[in-house]
């Protein structure tokens, strides 16, 4: 989800299913155990049992790992390739997460939590920690490994062109903590060099603010339209209509004048950094 949080449920998939029936049947195939393939892809052997019985969403790692130890072809990989936007996501958040993987142009702003995309683990398990009702160990993993997993997309190639606009207050409010902060601080700083990436933040103090409905995305498909989604409590509205496109266009491009430029949001970023 963009926001953060995720009160919906993760639920055992057929893809996941899937996926985890194909990890036991290479595992088995190399006359590996449970705990020695775990031993191998430096994981515990209750998160290898979790993920062939099709109960947990396989991190990044994970995949990786198991297809250079069990010498799976690109299987896994190929089977893996779709699970992150299926499990762990909010129903409501999936028809979006499925558009950002196309989308030649996607703009965020957030004025609740950092945008998912620039999250670091130790932020998206603060957040999701953060909102009642308190998620178990199963919930928070799945949760996280999709918020991560989504971040690819700041690598995919042919590139996306990326803007964001994040309030100020989000990083003054140091979700998680001091430590937490510090680091989401340097890994935003690291997201932001590409040149593919804009960001630029909002000051605490701007009298005239053209983002005062709440969050919005904008994405741009390959065949050159825009699609908006907004998101509140317990609910997520995918925005389709011209005319409501051309009046959140409008917002978002009167919000790029009236934040800070990216090169003094990076400047405020850093000073923000060694403030701490």
């Amino acid at each position: 989800m963009a926001a953060g949080t995720c009160n919906d449920e993760p639920e055992s998939t057929d893809s996941l299913k899937s996926f985890g029936a194909v990890v036991k049947v290479f595992r088995e195939r190399a006359k590996l155990t449970q705990k020695q393939l775990a031993a191998l892809v430096q994981f515990s052997p209750g998160t290898v049992a979790s993920i062939e019985q099709g109960r947990r969403l396989p991190p990044p790692e994970f995949i990786d790992r198991a297809e250079k130890v069990l010498d799976a072809f690109g299987v896994l990989r190929a089977a893996a390739k779709h699970l992150a936007r299926q499990v762990g996501l909010a129903t409501w958040f999936r028809q979006w997460a499925g558009l950002e993987e196309k989308a030649i142009s996607l703009c965020t702003y957030e004025c609740r939590v950092i945008p998912g995309l620039l999250q670091t683990e130790a932020y998206a398990r603060a957040v999701t920690l953060s909102v009642p009702p308190p998620p178990d160990e199963e919930e928070i993993e799945q949760r996280v490994t999709a918020r991560l997993a989504r971040q690819q997309l700041l690598h995919r190639r042919p590139p996306i062109a990326f803007s964001f606009i994040v309030e100020q207050a989000l990083f003054e409010r140091q979700t998680g903590g001091r430590e937490t902060t510090e680091e989401l601080i340097d890994h935003v700083l690291s997201c932001i060099s590409p040149w593919n990436v804009e960001f630029q933040i909002m000051p605490l103090k701007q009298p005239n603010h053209a983002g005062l409905d709440g969050p919005v995305q904008l994405l741009e498909t390959p065949k050159n339209q825009w699609l908006a989604y907004s998101e509140g409590q317990q609910s997520g509205h995918l925005i389709t209509g011209p005319k409501d496109i051309s009046v959140l266009l409008q917002r978002y491009a009167k919000m790029r004048s009236q934040a800070l430029s990216p090169e003094e949001s990076v400047g405020l970023l850093k000073r923000m950094r060694g403030a701490l």
